[in-house]
């Protein structure tokens, strides 16, 4: 049994894209390195599943989270979608050389904790090649900021790259980095080996669980106003927390 032994036997990865057009450039980007990592799970006798949650629907959604700073169901899914896949395959267009605002906004309302050491690879299309540094200035920040562990191979595609076979060649690599790191499960390792020792959001919403209440200490004087207690102890204060 070699270190690549999967420790599960499928996966599912979900798609993010900010693709607004219909055909999407970027959505196709994406589906295009989504099945060359099926195809190579495959091979090795690993089935995946893939899920795609497409932005430009829930484009008014996200804006009312971000205004309201709540979450209302559709986003809420599409969250719990990103909680339980065991990697991530990111794909934006370029406008005014930058990832886009929709894009952006959505990465806005994701909580710190959900995407701790997920896999996931980096893309985006533009209509030049000028912006294609624009994933590892931008994107890889961004995703190095959530702590997932992108793969080392980016991936942009500009109009001309379509009919090219480098761009082939770079989704492939993508693709098996991808599948190396899903069936090593290094990162599902980094997170339950690391989990305690990670800065956590005290009541965010990620769907994982949550850093025990027992690891929170209620008598601090922040912790007693949190909780409806006076800044310092007095008669009647509750000493417990349920």
């Amino acid at each position: 049994m070699n270190d690549l032994t999967p420790a599960v036997t499928s996966f599912t990865i979900a798609i993010v894209n900010a693709g607004v057009s219909d055909p999407s450039s970027t959505r196709l980007l994406a589906d295009r390195i989504a099945q060359k990592t099926v195809d190579i799970l495959e091979a090795s006798g690993t089935t995946a599943t893939v899920r795609a949650i497409d932005l430009g629907p829930l484009a008014v959604d996200i804006a009312q989270g971000i205004v309201s700073g709540m979450l209302n169901p559709k986003v809420q899914a599409a969250m719990e979608l990103l909680a339980g896949a065991d990697a991530v395959i990111a794909a934006t267009p370029v406008y005014k050389a930058g990832i886009s605002g929709l894009f952006k906004s959505f990465a806005d309302l994701i909580d710190n904790d959900l995407l701790i050491a997920k896999p996931v690879v980096l893309a985006a299309t533009g209509g030049s090649a000028r912006h294609a540094m624009v994933v590892d200035d931008q994107l890889r920040p961004l995703f190095g900021f959530l702590r997932t562990i992108p793969v080392p191979t980016s991936l942009y595609s500009a109009p001309e790259d379509w009919a090219s076979t480098d761009l082939g060649k770079r989704v492939a690599r993508a693709a098996q980095e991808l599948s190396v790191m899903l069936r090593s499960g290094a990162g599902r390792q980094i997170a339950d080996s690391n989990w305690g020792n990670y800065g956590h959001q005290f009541g965010g919403n990620a769907t994982r669980a949550q850093r025990p209440l027992d690891d929170v200490d209620f008598t601090t004087d922040l912790m007693r106003l949190a909780t409806g207690g006076s800044a310092r102890p007095q008669d009647g204060d509750r000493a417990d927390v349920r």
